[in-house]
């Protein structure tokens, strides 16, 4: 992996810790130089303890490590503060070659409790916030005809979860808004991929304990290191990956998947129309063993972690 990104510059959102910190440092040890960006707050918001902050406390490693890092606290969140994270990489180092949509927040409630705050702040975060660092990219990758974006989903917006509408939601937007990128800009050889890791993070470290079966996921997940995601990360980054656009891949210790994007599964045909009866003996009975059960991603993907 080493020089394998030499001479690209690379935006991380959400690097002060976790996935985004294993990303940023990878990405510096294999040569490229890298805007570690984060607003430095818990996933509630909540301002940290007062100290080095997150996106220089991961720069300061870089630097020691004899890598070249800036660090960036802009909001992914807004228009103008997202044009801002880019510009950083524009000021200090001249260039753009990669975003890695990484910055994330979770307000877990069941969907019959959840506030209309709790959903804002989600989508603000990880919707809005991968289409505003991403567009001010755009505008440079397009100019120089190239460029790669990684942007991190879930499996809760691919599968399902409990108590996470505004992030599955938002996930799952991810995903239509990678494709999208990846349509409007393969003219200008900009390649665009998601990426839905499990690890253990400060993102999975909220998942509540209350029961065994709780108790028994996290202790999986507590196995499933961040610094598993960053080399997949990298390689969609790279030159390597060149003809790898709009793509899905899950991420989980050593496993690396390719997840499935809709397509018809069963169609049925009525010449003379469909009417809610016909449909009630006819349509739903014939499509009714292709459909799909109300599952989770723990259930879905239920082996262990390999």
């Amino acid at each position: 992996m080493k020089g394998m990104m030499e001479g690209k510059v690379v935006v991380v959102t959400g690097a002060g810790g976790g996935i985004g910190r294993e990303v940023a440092l990878q990405l510096a040890a294999a040569g490229a130089r890298v805007v570690v960006n984060d607003i430095g707050v818990s996933l509630a918001g909540e301002a940290l303890d007062a100290g080095v902050a997150p996106a220089q406390a991961v720069v300061n490693e870089i630097i020691e490590a004899g890598g070249t890092a800036v660090a960036n606290q802009d909001s992914v969140a807004t228009w103008d503060s997202a044009h801002s994270i880019i510009a950083c990489a524009m000021d200090s180092f001249g260039r753009i070659d990669g975003v890695v949509n990484n910055a994330g927040n979770l307000r877990d409630r069941s969907f019959h409790k959840m506030s209309e705050d709790e959903w804002r702040a989600v989508i603000s975060v990880h919707l809005d916030g991968s289409f505003f660092v991403s567009r001010a990219a755009a505008e440079h990758f397009r100019k120089q005809e190239s460029g790669a974006m990684v942007h991190m989903t879930s499996t809760s917006g691919l599968i399902g979860n409990f108590g996470q509408a505004n992030y599955g939601a938002a996930k799952l937007g991810i995903v239509a808004l990678s494709k999208m990128i990846a349509l409007d800009m393969q003219r200008y050889n900009v390649r665009s991929n998601c990426i839905a890791p499990s690890a253990w993070s400060r993102m999975t470290s909220s998942i509540p304990v209350n029961t065994p079966q709780q108790r028994e996921r996290v202790e999986k997940l507590k196995k499933m290191e961040a610094g598993k995601i960053a080399p997949m990360a990298i390689y969609l980054l790279s030159d390597q990956a060149a003809q790898v656009t709009g793509q899905v891949f899950a991420v989980r210790a050593n496993e690396i998947m390719l997840m499935s994007q809709s397509r018809p599964l069963r169609s049925v045909h009525c010449g003379e129309g469909w009417t809610p009866g016909l449909i009630s003996e006819i349509a739903i009975p014939a499509m009714r063993a292709h459909f799909y059960p109300l599952e989770r991603s723990p259930e879905v993907m239920c082996w262990d972690p390999i």
